[in-house]
């Protein structure tokens, strides 16, 4: 399999190190963008609090940026929204879906059922090829991965999902 092609805005530069379930010590690629804040037209729903970002032109929570940069390197993917139990492509005048969309035949089916667990997985899930990338959004400072992401990590470790099929995104504002 050939190394994981990220997107240039989303190149990891640094790993992030965390202890999984088991107490195996995993070190993850690790990308620390800077998302600019929405300056356009208010935005009346902002999901709960999510940081509104603009994403070329267009308001964006930090996992919708994170997606429509993988969407715009050729990558297929949605965002897992796990509170709602759906998975979107956009949010505004957009509408969610209760199910991923068809599995692309070269991902094998255990990630692909990993991939609907309503519980711990990683934000963004997009598929490439033979190629498939969980991506974790956190805000710097402010948010820390959860115990359920890391029983999500090392069973899809446990399926044979190499390290550079995950990214951790720690971003902040400018």
């Amino acid at each position: 399999m050939q190394p994981m092609k990220y997107p240039a805005s989303l190149q990891p530069t640094t790993t992030e190190t965390m202890t999984l379930p088991s107490g195996r010590s995993v070190s993850f690629p690790k990308t620390t963008p800077t998302f600019p804040l929405w300056r356009g037209d208010p935005v009346e729903d902002n999901y709960g609090g999510k940081d509104i970002l603009d994403f070329d032109g267009r308001p964006a929570f930090a996992e919708l940026a994170i997606l429509w940069t993988l969407q715009n390197d050729g990558w297929q993917g949605v965002w897992v929204d796990s509170f709602c139990r759906a998975f979107r492509t956009g949010y505004w005048n957009s509408l969610p879906q209760k199910s991923l969309p068809q599995k692309p035949s070269s991902l094998p089916e255990e990630i692909w059922n990993l991939a609907k667990t309503p519980s711990g997985v990683w934000d963004v899930f997009c598929w490439q090829d033979d190629r498939v990338l969980f991506s974790e959004s956190k805000k710097s400072t402010k948010d820390k991965i959860q115990p359920s992401q890391l029983r999500f990590a090392e069973s899809a470790l446990n399926v044979g999902l190499p390290l550079d099929s995950f990214l951790f995104v720690e971003w902040k504002t400018a």
